[in-house]
């Protein structure tokens, strides 16, 4: 009876060291699958007009007046999630006066690029540096009086921009930038 009792108790802990010896060798292999495996790769000019039409509806311009989307980017996605989206979406008609009138509640929803305010400012220069899409007005290029900036989210650590989604407009060719990063 003694020798059952031991014998169970000695494959149950067989059981449990297999169990743990298994996950110790398939979750290397899983994070590996899931960061070099084929549903996580970069892909360059694939979006349709469908794959974009959040961006403007993000900022309040509407789906209806995108034309055509001119260039797009999708990164790789790291084990933290680390990537950069992009997207150049030509639409039918951007007046300056109705990105004034975009705002909730009394509050600035577009900045002009050179006047930015301290958050729209820092959302900015985090875009510094990104070179995956060489396309995409990053960084400097966006404080000037030519762009219009929408900082839809932005998320820090401590004092720090450890991700963005800004979408920015260049009202003179009409011309609508999604940009999605994080580090």
């Amino acid at each position: 009876m003694k020798y059952l009792k031991i014998r169970d108790s000695f494959l149950w802990f067989l059981a449990v060291v297999g169990l743990f010896s298994s996950i110790a060798f398939l979750a290397p292999l899983f994070l590996l699958y899931m960061n070099k495996g084929p549903f996580n790769r970069e892909k360059s000019e694939y979006a349709s007009v469908k794959d974009v039409r959040y961006v403007l509806n993000w900022c309040g311009l509407g789906e209806e007046r995108i034309q055509k989307v001119v260039h797009s980017y999708h990164s790789a996605r790291s084990l933290a999630g680390d990537h950069m989206d992009a997207f150049a979406i030509q639409v039918t008609r951007l007046d300056i006066s109705e990105l004034s009138k975009l705002s909730r509640s009394g509050d600035v929803v577009w900045y002009r690029g050179d006047k930015l305010n301290e958050l729209a400012g820092q959302a900015v220069s985090f875009t510094r540096g990104w070179v995956e899409a060489p396309w995409l007005p990053l960084g400097d290029a966006l404080r000037t009086k030519d762009y219009y900036v929408y900082p839809h989210s932005v998320l820090f650590y401590g004092p720090r921009v450890i991700s963005a989604q800004l979408i920015y407009v260049r009202p003179a060719d009409r011309m609508v930038f999604f940009f999605d990063g994080k580090t």
